[in-house]
This record gives structure tokens, sequence and C-alpha cells, in this order.
């Protein structure tokens, strides 16, 4: 974890739940198999906060193997690319004319200033939501309004209606918000596909004199 967390950590209303929440969660996986794994549960909180340009929010970790790897939508090196992730290759494509990328890892996005922060940031293998509502959502919903408060300018990218919920965190006159259906094969039809969040990212960054994000990831 970057230092610039530290305070916000420590500065948490919760942090003696947050703490129980993660020793729970700790012990279960003596018997049952948890995503990401322990070592990268807060992997997003490596970029510094001073260096975020863009939060793009997801839901749940993903929930087969391999998947899961701390940052929202990513997925490492050599897995096959979830569906979700596929649309939203496509509609890059589509926006930016960027060609699919063989890998789903999006590392380099998150080594830019792209912050993919899941709401959950845990969930057991093949139960999706199994997560939810034990309190990860009050913790990652404190990181949002501290991300607000604390930088400038920063293009928050809420895709479906759970990240659609967030938008009252979120200070509208010192950031840009791009809100749409979300990529998944059930809704990316009702309005993901055309949103073009990609260069409307970048036209707001360099609007506001930030160096704009290179989405493409074939390297």
């Amino acid at each position: 974890m970057h230092n610039s967390w530290k305070e916000i950590f420590k500065n948490y209303p919760n942090r003696d739940h947050l703490a129980n929440i993660v020793d729970k969660i700790n012990e279960s996986r003596q018997n049952k198999v948890i995503f990401p794994p322990k070592n990268e549960v807060f992997k997003v909180f490596d970029l510094a906060l001073h260096d975020i340009k863009v939060v793009i929010l997801g839901q749940d970790p993903y929930h087969n193997d391999n998947q899961a790897c701390g940052l929202s939508f990513s997925v490492k090196d050599g897995v096959p690319l979830p569906k979700s992730l596929i649309n939203i290759y496509k509609e890059l494509e589509d926006d930016l004319g960027i060609p699919f990328a063989k890998s789903g890892n999006l590392t380099p996005w998150h080594n830019q200033g792209v912050f993919l922060l899941n709401a959950v940031l845990t969930v057991e293998k093949n139960s999706p939501a199994s997560h939810r509502n034990i309190g990860w959502e009050d913790f990652t919903d404190y990181i949002i309004k501290q991300i607000s408060k604390n930088c400038n300018n920063v293009v928050f990218i809420l895709w479906g209606s759970f990240a659609r919920s967030k938008k009252s965190l979120i200070d509208r006159n010192k950031h840009f918000i791009i809100e749409s259906a979300h990529p998944s094969p059930l809704s990316a039809y009702r309005g993901f596909f055309g949103s073009r969040p990609f260069s409307r990212t970048n036209n707001y960054l360099k609007s506001v004199n930030k160096k704009e994000i290179n989405f493409n990831l074939n390297f």
C-alpha cells in the first residue's frame, strides 16, 4: 500500500470493524477458497492517492479460479477474458480505435492513475456476491468520499445501477462523472455500447491540463 493511504485508513471511523472483516476472511481461507489472494485484496491502494486521475468502480471481484487480482474488471495475463471485459474492449475499439488486447490485465491503466476499485473486496469461489453486506461497502464508500475530498478533477466512471448509486458520494463541482449501463452481456446493449467513456475521459483530462490515459494494452 502506498504511504498516502495510511492516514485515510487510520481515520476510517469503523476501522475496528474493518480489521474484524479482514481477520474473519483470513480465518475462512483455511477451509474455503477466497478471491483475490490475501496479498492482493488491497492491491488497488498501491496507487498513490494524489496520482488518481480516473476511478472505475466495480461491484464484486470475479469468483472463478485465477480471475480476481485486486483490480476491478482486470484479470491476470493468460486468463480468458471475462464477458464484461470483452465488452469493455469492444467499446474501447469502437471509441478510440484500439484493437482488442490479448490480455485482460489492466495493470498498465492502474499504473497511469486509473483506480480500479471494487465496492466489495473479496468473494468466495463460485459464490457471486457472497461477501456483500459484511462491511466492505461502508469502507469503500468512505474511500470514494476521501478521493472526492482530497483530489481534484478526477473522472469517476460508473457502470450500472449499483455504481451509479454512488454518485451522491462524489462532489460534482470538483470532478467529472461518466455513467452508463454496465458492460455485462445482460445490459451492454442498453446504453454501455456507444457511451464512449474512454474518449470522454481523455477529453476531460486534457481540458484540465492532465496527461491523458493511454488505454492501449497491445504491447
